[in-house]
Formats: C-alpha cells, structure tokens, sequence
C-alpha cells in the first residue's frame, strides 16, 4: 500500500524521477520477498579450500543437502571482486560443489563467502571466511608450458582444449568427450629435453567420473609407467631419457570426461639425461 501510494504522490514527477523511484521500490520489494537463509543449514560437510602449491589459485570443496547452484566470492577484503563457479559440463544445482578460485596472489591472505541458490529461489549464504596462499613454488622448469599439440583423442569444446593441460593455469581444464580409459594427448617439446618429474593433475567430475587413476608416459616411441596421477615421478629422470615427443594415455580411471587440470613435465634437476 505504501508503494502505490509512493507511486500516486509522483505521478505528476518527471518521467526520469518517477521511473528511479520505480527500480527502488522494486528492488526494495525484491529484498524484502527473497528468502535469504544460513548457508549451515543445507551444509553436509565442512568447508576445505586447498591452494594451489603455485600461490596462484584455490579450489573449495563443499557437499551440500540439497541441489544449489554454487558460487564463491572471494577478495582481499570484504569488498571481494572476484567470484568463482564450479566448472561442471551439466552446470545448474548439485550437491557436490569444487569451484576454483583464480587470480591469486602468493602469500596472501584472501576472504571468501559461500552462495547456494536453490530451485526454488532460497539463497543460502555463509558467514565470511578466510584462506592464506603459500608463497610460489620453486623448482625445474616445466618444459610442457606452450609445448606443440600435436595430437589428442577428442576436446569436449572450445573451453576444454588440450591446450589448458599445458597453459600453467590450474582454471582450465582439458576434457574428452567421454573419452574414458581411451583418453590420450600427444606434444612436442620442440626440441629433445633431459626429463626429470612428470605430474598428471587428473581432472575430476562432482560426480566422481572422469577421475584418473593412472596414466603411462610414451618419451620418443618407449613407454613408461603405469603411473598414479596427482603423484609426481621421476623414473624418466632416472632412466636418461631426454625426448621431444611425449605422449599421455589414460591407463585406468572412473570413465567418462576423462582429462587434465594440468600436465607437468619438468627439466631434470642436472639438465642432463
């Protein structure tokens, strides 16, 4: 009753005055129908933000009772700035929830909140908390970063090309188009280079699927492993090999999009085979 009154009383106000005053009710009368909730109340797991050894990115894990669309904001301060999704094909709600925080800085101390919104409007938002990045990562050189496709078994779009296995950047992904166990990529480094560790970062679905388990390495026409992904090796290192072509299969994994956050080779530590 108020706002038609409102609306009544400036009828006669210019066209530009009466039509602000129109969003402001609007959004006034929005704010007071959404049904805004503890995000505690649909939380069935406690929040764990893992950062990135790089300093550079973050992923947050949370399982929810319900359905929701997920989003995490995330800053410096509680002005935030950024805002991170979770990256799944199927998008819409879902119960287990992984967005990738980019855009880090090393050794900083970043603020996040958690929203869900739920089929039926309900927003459920958390108190305001906080994460620390590690300083960067020291190391070999990853001899992968910019390497040469030069083959692959399929990409699941123009957002999931091979080439975000090999970009340094733990927020994108390559992804097959249910490749499962037949997943593989091929590069070329360019030139023959003395391999110390390699490290397959196994891309993960919220379902479970498209989970790597282990992968072999191809260096130059000889085939190396079975090797546990996310665990990194150095029998290239350890045999001398020094090779230009290297090639990844999928040994075993969950099925479906099967693929990688990101592929790491890296120069022995002597420089040499």
């Amino acid at each position: 009753m108020y706002a038609l009154l409102m609306l009544r009383t400036t009828c006669r106000a210019s066209g530009a005055a009466t039509i602000a005053l129109m969003l402001v009710l609007g959004v006034m009368a929005y704010a007071s129908a959404a049904d805004v909730r503890d995000f505690e109340d649909i939380a069935a797991s406690d929040v764990v933000v893992t950062p990135d050894p790089s300093g550079l990115a973050a992923i947050l894990e949370v399982d929810t009772s319900i359905d929701v669309a997920c989003s995490v904001v995330y800053g410096t301060d509680e002005s935030f700035g950024l805002i991170a999704v979770d990256s799944d094909m199927d998008g819409g709600a879902h119960a287990d929830h992984h967005p990738v925080m980019g855009g880090l800085e090393p050794e900083t101390t970043y603020l996040y909140r958690l929203q869900g919104t739920a089929p039926d409007g309900t927003l459920y938002v958390s108190e305001v908390m906080s994460f620390d990045t590690p300083a960067a990562a020291e190391g070999p050189d990853n001899l992968a970063l910019g390497a040469t496709i030069t083959g692959v078994s399929s990409e699941w779009s123009d957002a999931f090309t091979a080439e975000n296995a090999f970009d340094g950047d733990p927020t994108t992904e390559w992804s097959t188009a249910s490749d499962g166990d037949d997943a593989w990529v091929e590069i070329d480094l360019g030139a023959p280079q003395a391999i110390g560790d390699v490290i397959f970062r196994t891309r993960s679905m919220s379902d479970g699927s498209a989970t790597t388990a282990s992968y072999t390495v191809t260096a130059d026409g000889v085939t190396y492993g079975p090797f546990s992904a996310d665990e990194p090796f150095g029998e290239l290192q350890d045999t001398g090999v020094n090779a230009q072509l290297l090639r990844f299969d999928v040994e075993d994994s969950t099925g479906g999009n099967t693929g990688a956050i990101e592929i790491l080779v890296l120069a022995a530590d002597d420089g040499e085979g």
